[in-house]
């Protein structure tokens, strides 16, 4: 779904206190930012940041950064939102990523991302063995990954892709919102999948 433009959007990230242009300045230094030594978990894609924004008030002693990439989708997240002392957003490509981190990530959520299906595409999938190699540079000891997805090739893909890569499989559901005993923080467009009918697929692995 494409967004309408925000004619403001510049304007609202550059005068917004918790969203980060340039992320790779504070590499290795995060939990300065912070001003504390709390977990930091990351969602790349953070989309609208209703996931993140609500996992932050719900988890105080938990710092969260959200990853987006689109200046567009930034700036709608955080127009209405207030400042919150363990969240901030950062405008970036996820393929920096290990420019922007290294070895102090707790935990990263992969969230309904782009599913990328032609086969020419595998190696932009967020779960690709491209993309693990990188998240390994940034973890800060223990390896930590939560996915949500509607898209069952995506699912499977990212089954095998961990697989290969020496994860461990905490949790696999193909029906998450069925299967899940805990309260789901849900994102926007899990919401309108759900709305719709679709199954919800839950991978939580570590290594």
């Amino acid at each position: 779904m494409r967004l309408r433009n925000l004619k403001n959007k510049e304007e609202i990230i550059n005068t917004c206190s918790f969203v980060i242009t340039d992320g790779s300045k504070n590499k290795g230094k995060w939990n300065s930012v912070f001003g504390n030594n709390n977990p930091i978990y990351i969602e790349i894609g953070m989309g609208m940041g209703k996931f993140i924004y609500e996992n932050a008030l719900l988890n105080p002693n938990i710092n969260y950064i959200g990853i987006e990439k689109y200046d567009n989708v930034v700036a709608r997240a955080v127009r209405d939102r207030e400042a919150l002392p363990n969240l901030l957003v950062v405008r970036m490509d996820a393929r920096e990523i290990d420019n922007v981190f290294d070895k102090e990530i707790d935990k990263i959520y992969l969230n309904f991302s782009d599913p990328w299906p032609k086969s020419g595409q595998a190696n932009r999938r967020l779960t690709s063995p491209i993309f693990l190699e990188k998240y390994d540079k940034i973890f800060k000891k223990d390896i930590s990954i939560e996915m949500k997805t509607d898209n069952r090739k995506l699912f499977e893909y990212s089954i095998i892709s961990f697989n290969n890569s020496g994860y461990k499989f905490n949790n696999i559901s193909f029906d998450w919102h069925t299967d899940s005993t805990d309260k789901i923080i849900t994102t926007e467009y899990e919401e309108k999948f759900i709305n719709k009918g679709n199954s919800i697929y839950f991978i939580d692995v570590s290594k």
